[in-house]
């Protein structure tokens, strides 16, 4: 099984944010396998004031989106999304993890990586996921 890129929106790298995925101040980028991951390298975010104008400012997803696709990113963890995420969906697997420790929340995307593949291979028509603590999607 192939290995994927993940920012997952923490700002102490131990759980997840209360914010939306896009209001991170930093993203913290693994590469997760099936049996192995590590942590590529935590990023700043650097598109917080983009699009402060409206509530789910169009130039905003952009913003993040663009920012992570440079960094190789394929899929994207938080405990919370906003409105944009309709707009993400389509660059990305949006992994909603309701647990908010970040390392109990890897090891359920290792055990689910068939699925989350699925869901990539969509392109743009794919949707999001959602993680509960329990149990996976």
């Amino acid at each position: 099984m192939e290995k994927f890129r993940i920012a997952f929106a923490s700002n102490d790298g131990i759980k997840f944010n209360k914010e939306y995925f896009g209001d991170s101040n930093y993203y913290h980028i693994y590469e997760i396998g099936e049996k192995e991951n590590w942590i590529i390298k935590t990023i700043q975010n650097n598109t917080k004031d983009i699009g402060e104008e409206i509530h789910a400012d169009p130039k905003k997803a952009r913003g993040v989106s663009g920012m992570l696709k440079k960094e190789g990113v394929q899929i994207i963890a938080s405990g919370v999304f906003g409105p944009n995420i309709k707009r993400i969906n389509k660059q990305f697997v949006c992994l909603i993890c309701k647990n908010i420790n970040l390392q109990e929340s890897i090891q359920q995307i290792q055990e689910n990586l068939v699925s989350i593949k699925e869901e990539w291979n969509k392109g743009e028509k794919r949707k999001h996921l959602v993680f509960n603590p329990d149990n996976a999607v």
